[in-house]
């Protein structure tokens, strides 16, 4: 069988769908990536993935552009002739959905997130919701990674009820997300995200900025991607004011995730909406406590109070409140969390269980 993987980065593909691809490659079918070119392709080819390369636009809204894009995924897809296409993410969901039903292609999609789209009330949110409702109109199966996600979409009649269900995420590797931690100070405390202010990067930097006064012995580090393309990315000039604090350190993009949630004691995440967020449920694999926002996305990792914190949207003084919390708790009642943290992302959000709902949807339609 032919399988074509299409997101709008190839470093998407390494980081978040390698598990699922292995497994597929293993199987005996072939696998092609259909992306932006970027660094990550020559390692997916090492895998024996075949790369064709498409060209995304992530900031554009331009209607000729989106013209250009639905063509050229319908000549990828005419050349590939797959049997099936997984897609993710915004661009490759509407205008690949489109392409894929020009030539006759069973689509899975998956809404990884909703993103700035839906966050705000504006112009371009309803031209959004238009375009999924157009395009996944006619799709086979839609995956969601929450429920909430789930339901907006059916009452907003974006999507059919019948062809819709919630996967857990991507998953996780729990063997190699694993750590045998003996001691937490709480005194490292990690944001893994874009640097973007819908990921509540300003609510984290205030609260670190504050509770850097008050606890000089305790850092607060980023890693990510500074400079993306959206409207919400803090700037170069602002990260670099921030950093003026020596207590508040960037690290960049990050391949070895392991090894940075080794040498951690709390991950944060404020982030305002994700669809399940890939960074928590890594750092709960990784014995980690967690400080996060009660929103969709990100209330599924944490049981408050059990293996983290969950705080106020858009509210820095909460978030503060609670990482000071996580400062002034016993080195046993954070290791006691990052044990239950660990327990919940084996019992719910394993890879393998990600896994298998693909493997069974794939056979199931093209059965």
């Amino acid at each position: 069988m032919r399988i074509v993987i299409s997101i709008n980065t190839a470093w998407n593909i390494y980081n978040f769908r390698l598990g699922l691809i292995k497994v597929l490659l293993a199987d005996g079918h072939e696998v092609y990536a259909v992306s932006p070119q970027d660094k990550y392709v020559k390692k997916l080819e090492t895998h024996g993935i075949k790369h064709f390369k498409v060209n995304i636009n992530h900031k554009g809204t331009n209607p000729f552009e989106d013209i250009k894009l639905v063509k050229a995924y319908k000549r990828i897809f005419l050349k590939i002739q797959p049997d099936i296409i997984l897609s993710y993410t915004i661009k490759p969901n509407i205008y690949g959905n489109l392409a894929a039903q020009k030539v006759g292609v069973p689509v899975i999609n998956n809404v990884s997130g909703l993103g700035t789209l839906f966050i705000k009330n504006s112009f371009a949110s309803i031209v959004g919701k238009f375009l999924y409702h157009y395009s996944f109109k006619n799709s086979n199966w839609v995956f969601f990674q929450n429920n909430t996600d789930k339901e907006l979409f059916i009452q907003a009649k974006l999507v059919k009820g019948d062809k819709v269900s919630v996967l857990p995420g991507s998953g996780v590797n729990t063997q190699k997300f694993s750590i045998k931690r003996k001691s937490n100070s709480g005194k490292r405390f990690l944001f893994v995200g874009r640097l973007l202010k819908d990921k509540g990067i300003i609510e984290y930097l205030k609260a670190s900025q504050n509770l850097s006064k008050k606890y000089p012995n305790v850092n607060f580090t980023m890693v990510g991607e500074l400079g993306y393309a959206n409207k919400t990315a803090i700037t170069e000039i602002e990260l670099k004011n921030w950093v003026k604090n020596k207590q508040i350190k960037y690290l960049g993009k990050q391949d070895d995730m392991v090894k940075v949630l080794a040498e951690t004691d709390v991950m944060v995440l404020p982030s305002y909406r994700e669809g399940l967020s890939k960074s928590l449920i890594e750092a709960a694999a990784m014995n980690l406590p967690i400080v996060t926002t009660d929103v969709p996305g990100c209330r599924e990792v944490v049981e408050h109070g059990t293996n983290g914190f969950l705080c106020q949207v858009k509210n820095a003084d909460d978030l503060q409140n609670k990482m000071e919390t996580m400062i002034n708790l016993s080195q046993e009642e954070r290791l006691k969390m990052g044990e239950e943290g660990r327990r919940i992302a084996e019992n719910k959000y394993s890879e393998e269980i990600v896994i298998k709902l693909y493997k069974d949807k794939i056979n199931e339609l093209i059965s």
